[in-house]
């Protein structure tokens, strides 16, 4: 039998590399009413663009005996008027996948993230009493970035760390993990090149406390920023004590990241590439200051590196212009998930301490899922209603921590049961019948959700190469995205169908099987909250 990780990128790509030369044809299918006849679509004007009808035939056959590394075994391929309809060997591909589950729920070798990236992320220097909004979701985005990447094996490096001890509270009560600072970093090599640099004041007078100078920009704008799409209204930069004291972090940070280098730790793709790649995570209120940062640093500095700005979209409340802080908005959603839970469990939990974690986590999981469940680049429209805490939607954390711990129960019971003799011990993995999984939700979940998840990990971790502007993208909406469907895709399942089922031994096996595929869902779902900076939950 065929052995090794299956991938949905590897079969796609095996099955646009049969039709010939050109661009993509092939489309996966996820909606549930065409998954009952297909799993792939060639569609019929792509395919005649590509090929023409006279090579229709010949495809068939290929595409039918198509195999290779990573390629999941076909069971047919159907012309029809839709196009080339492809459907896979389905009890194959459970077996594959289900006897290996833990090797979907990591990152698949995708493309090559950098080897080494410093995260910066300013609003971390901001008052945490005042942290509005729109620099939360900044830090939120940065904190994501940064486990996606770790994930990866990316060596990460996370900038500045916090000194406020009430800041360094706030993430932790965020989950958001940070590094916390010992101290500052020297400036004194970057204060006397400042000196050299200086621009005199006009009148003589002397500049007010914590003001070093002004500084001219226009030199490193036309060097680097213009070309790069920096803002050609930066001319000049008033530099203070606390903005050198900024750019010596981010200077140690990048000699850090070459000591790295030298270590052997993550060595670097060729030996012309600098030690690091620099993000700046930011708010679109701190882009134009991080912009002149940048230039400042390239004057200052020979070696500074080119650097990319991840920019948060604005964070918009409705109903109200007067915006909560981050602490305000964690506080009013945290009393939300105490009231929803009375109201379902007809009693007040919030000071019984097997629920006090449980209301935290719930707290975090709403936040999270509402500020990175919109690509960062996106304005947000933030509801502050009690709709987010509640299980009975579908599009909050709530729901997807819910659905958590109905895994986590039902997994539970199965365990009770085996306990009581009623089941018998779960049988290997290899022993099951794959082929006995026939309602199209089981389907469902797999291809949907335990085959791509990999996938999707590793091109989350894969930011643009150096020097191809100043603006960078990150999908890091697709992991809520993903897990928000994976829990409207479970639910749908389990609602519908009796997973432990009768104590009748001519049952057990598709009751095995079954349990089998919600190990491998629970493991992606556990995963995808890993990356969120959420534990599971065994009860809600």
């Amino acid at each position: 039998m065929a052995t090794g990780r299956l991938g949905l990128e590897e079969t796609l790509a095996a099955l646009n590399a049969a039709l010939g030369p050109g661009g993509p044809v092939w489309l996966k299918e996820t909606r549930p009413r065409h998954l009952r006849t297909r799993d792939f679509l060639a569609p019929r004007r792509a395919l005649q663009a590509r090929c023409g009808d006279g090579q229709v035939p010949e495809l068939v056959q290929a595409l039918a005996a198509l195999q290779g590394p990573g390629v999941a075994p076909v069971l047919r391929c159907t012309p029809t008027p839709a196009g080339l309809e492809l459907q896979l060997q389905r009890a194959a591909v459970f077996q594959r996948v289900l006897g290996a589950a833990p090797a979907y729920a990591a990152p698949a070798a995708g493309p090559a993230p950098p080897p080494r990236v410093l995260v910066h992320c300013p609003a971390l220097r901001a008052d945490p009493c005042a942290l509005r909004l729109g620099r939360l979701r900044a830090v939120l985005v940065a904190d994501h970035l940064a486990r996606a990447l770790r994930a990866h094996g990316v060596r990460v490096r996370r900038v500045p760390a916090t000194q406020d001890p009430r800041m360094a509270a706030l993430l932790q009560r965020l989950r958001v993990d940070w590094p916390v600072a010992a101290g500052r970093a020297d400036a004194e090599a970057l204060r006397s090149r400042l000196l050299e640099v200086l621009v005199p004041p006009p009148d003589g007078a002397a500049p007010a406390a914590g003001v070093l100078g002004t500084v001219c920009l226009e030199g490193p704008m036309e060097e680097r920023g213009r070309a790069a799409g920096y803002d050609p209204g930066l001319r000049s930069c008033v530099v203070t004590d606390e903005l050198l004291a900024t750019l010596a972090e981010l200077r140690e940070a990048v000699r850090l990241c070459a000591d790295d280098c030298a270590q052997g730790l993550a060595p670097a793709p060729d030996p012309g590439a600098d030690g690091c790649t620099v993000v700046h995570v930011v708010s679109c209120a701190e882009e134009f200051q991080q912009q002149k940062l940048d230039l400042l640093w390239w004057k200052l500095d020979d070696r500074a590196p080119l650097t990319q700005h991840l920019v948060c979209g604005p964070v918009k409340v409705a109903g109200t212009s007067d915006a909560p802080t981050a602490s305000e908005y964690y506080e009013l959603r945290h009393r939300q998930a105490c009231k929803a839970s009375s109201l379902k469990h007809g009693t007040d939990l919030a000071q019984d301490p097997d629920w006090v974690e449980t209301f935290k986590v719930l707290s975090v999981a709403t936040i999270k899922f509402e500020m990175l469940g919109t690509a960062p680049q996106s304005q947000l429209l933030l509801a502050l209603d009690d709709s987010g805490t509640s299980t009975k939607g579908t599009k909050s954390g709530t729901f997807v921590m819910y659905n958590c711990a109905r895994l986590a129960t039902l997994f539970e019971s199965f365990g009770c049961g085996v306990d009581r003799g009623l089941y018998p011990a779960f049988p290997p993995v290899r022993s099951l019948d794959f082929s006995l999984l026939r309602d199209e939700g089981e389907w469902l979940l797999l291809f949907n959700s335990v085959l791509p998840f990999s996938d999707l990990l590793s091109h989350m971790a894969a930011l643009p190469h150096r020097g191809l502007g100043l603006h960078v993208t990150a999908r890091t909406e697709t992991v809520c995205k993903f897990l928000l469907q994976l829990s409207m895709d479970f639910s749908s399942y389990y609602n519908r169908v009796h997973i432990l089922g009768e104590p009748l031994p001519h049952l057990f096996g598709q009751m095995f099987a079954r349990l089998q595929l919600l190990r491998a869902v629970r493991e992606v779902l556990h995963s995808g909250l890993a990356m969120l900076g959420l534990p599971p939950l065994s009860h809600i």
